[in-house]
């Protein structure tokens, strides 16, 4: 699974391959017809209240995914001192989930990364991979 490029379609068919939901079920939860819902399937994006509804139907969180996109691929937090005044409520980027862990040790242990290419590529402090190395090794 690559949360580099997400292809929302792709994950909600995958979904609800999973979970047996039959097409009766979706269509009347979503309000639209089998021929949309297939549209959907094939959609790179989807409006953020059909995917909300889709979350709700399939008890799976799908924008986690781009919360964990952001986390592994967006810049760094610039410093406080340097931070704009805001109203919008702020975010630590700092905060590595579990699947977020798993994806990064999973990148090491297949060779597709080296420990100084994820430091770098994903700005993970180098202490905090050694650690979850240390700690989570097989």
């Amino acid at each position: 699974m690559s949360l580099k490029e997400i292809h929302i379609g792709e994950f909600i068919r995958k979904c609800v391959a999973e979970t047996d939901i039959e097409m009766p079920r979706i269509c009347n939860f979503l309000s639209c017809t089998e021929k949309e819902v297939n549209e959907m399937y094939n959609q790179k994006s989807i409006d953020t209240e059909v995917l909300l509804r889709w979350s709700k139907l399939l008890k799976y969180d799908f924008f986690r995914l781009y919360v964990q996109h952001l986390i592994l691929f967006s810049p760094p937090v610039t410093s406080l001192k340097d931070a704009k005044k805001t109203s919008l409520p702020k975010f630590r980027k700092n905060i590595y989930t579990k699947e977020i862990i798993e994806f990064v040790l999973e990148l090491l242990e297949n060779n597709e990364k080296t420990r100084l290419q994820i430091i770098d590529e994903y700005k993970i402090p180098k202490t905090t991979l050694y650690k979850w190395i240390e700690k989570y090794k097989k």
